[in-house]
């Protein structure tokens, strides 16, 4: 049984690239490479700067089930975290995973309208490595 908080925390913070999984309007996933969680607590929650405007926003409002997967090409291992995801517009949330630069992508700054912040909550996960994959639950 691996260290999930340990082994997939490790994981998560160093991978360059993130995968977010969302269910569109006909009940088919939809997959998105995204810059990695700006803040992490645990591996339960995870958070994430995004355009209020974006179709994944409107997806995760209407339905919030969601999945994020990271790898490691090094060694060919990866996790796939299940949860929900919610949407976040309030100024401390925002305010909290804000970095110097985001005006590139939110040129009216924090307070942005099109600045959002999205919250993953996982609630399980599946973690492969070494030719073999498992199961385990988040705390």
């Amino acid at each position: 049984m691996i260290d999930a908080e340990k082994t997939i925390g490790n994981l998560i913070d160093k991978a360059g690239v993130s995968f977010i999984g969302s269910v569109d309007s006909e009940g088919f996933p939809n997959m998105k490479a995204m810059l990695p969680p700006r803040k992490r607590e645990g591996i339960k929650y995870l958070y994430f700067t995004t355009n209020t405007s974006s179709m994944r926003v409107s997806q995760y409002k209407e339905k919030p089930n969601a999945c994020v997967y990271f790898c490691d090409k090094r060694f060919f291992r990866g996790v796939m975290l299940k949860g929900t995801m919610e949407v976040l517009e309030d100024s401390h949330s925002k305010e909290m995973i804000w970095r110097e630069g985001d005006t590139m992508y939110y040129p009216l700054g924090v307070t942005d309208p099109d600045y959002c912040v999205l919250r993953f909550t996982a609630s399980s996960g599946r973690f492969y490595s070494n030719f073999k994959s498992e199961n385990f639950e988040v705390d």
